[in-house]
């Protein structure tokens, strides 16, 4: 009995800790906030670009997160053809941007950065 007590209560300290990454994770996002509801406010995303294809590419900040931008109908951003996989830039953008989700919004531009 107290064998299988040790088990229950570490599967429910398991599924406690998975439940507190799962929710800072998700909180984790950048957002960029909106004025008067008519135009949305640039926000930027600097880091690392890992991958590119044609219908997306991927950016890894400092702290490690990669966030995926989608390209609608293959049409590139502004800047895109002038960086390459391996360069640190810096990504404009509106809407909201979460590790998760991805870009809800509109990419801006892609520049790259100095470091």
């Amino acid at each position: 009995m107290r064998r299988e007590q040790m088990k229950r209560l570490g599967l429910v300290a398991l599924v406690l800790a998975l439940t507190v990454c799962l929710a800072a994770g998700c909180g984790k996002g950048k957002e960029a906030s909106t004025g008067d509801g008519d135009a949305a406010e640039a926000s930027t995303l600097t880091g690392k670009l890992d991958e590119v294809k044609d219908f997306m590419f991927t950016v890894t900040d400092d702290a490690g997160e990669a966030y995926a931008f989608s390209l609608e109908d293959g049409d590139k951003p502004q800047g895109m053809d002038d960086v390459a996989v391996g360069d640190t830039v810096t990504v404009t953008y509106t809407g909201t941007l979460s590790v998760v989700d991805g870009l809800d919004g509109t990419i801006v531009s892609v520049e790259k950065s100095e470091s």
